[in-house]
């Protein structure tokens, strides 16, 4: 039987928090997540190694060349993001996965399958911004 990356059923919140339908739930949602983004990232790269920017206009390459600068940075923000899940799949081999980093109790499953490469519960994720907003205020 080959493996999908695909996430045919939905999320199994039933027993207990990350059982192993969970963990396989969450792990099989972080590979097809990277795998995505790494074939996007290919045929980003296949699109500027193919690019011919000989164009005479200013304008033209200009916008061009705008237009890269955003590709590029676009793929720099998904290769720390592919760093994130790789984390997300280390913590779900080693068990912290699903587990606040700051409280230690269970992050929301409704949460993790929204951003399953979270690490704080909604609650503290929520002072944590508020912690940076007034700091930033000041």
């Amino acid at each position: 039987m080959s493996e999908t990356l695909h996430i045919d059923a939905p999320l199994p919140d039933d027993g207990p928090f990350m059982n192993d339908r969970q963990r396989d739930y969450f792990r099989r949602k972080l590979l097809a997540w990277k795998a995505e983004i790494l074939r996007e990232s290919r045929e980003t790269l296949d699109a500027l190694a193919n690019d011919n920017s000989n164009l005479a206009d200013l304008a033209d390459r200009a916008s061009s060349e705008t237009d890269r600068a955003i590709e590029l940075r676009a793929r720099d923000r998904q290769r720390k993001l592919i760093s994130k899940i790789d984390s997300a799949l280390e913590r779900i081999q080693d068990g912290s996965y699903g587990y606040c980093e700051e409280t230690g109790e269970p992050i929301s499953l409704k949460r993790l399958d929204a951003r399953p490469i979270a690490t704080l519960s909604l609650e503290a994720q929520e002072r944590h911004e508020r912690r940076e907003k007034v700091y930033r205020d000041e």
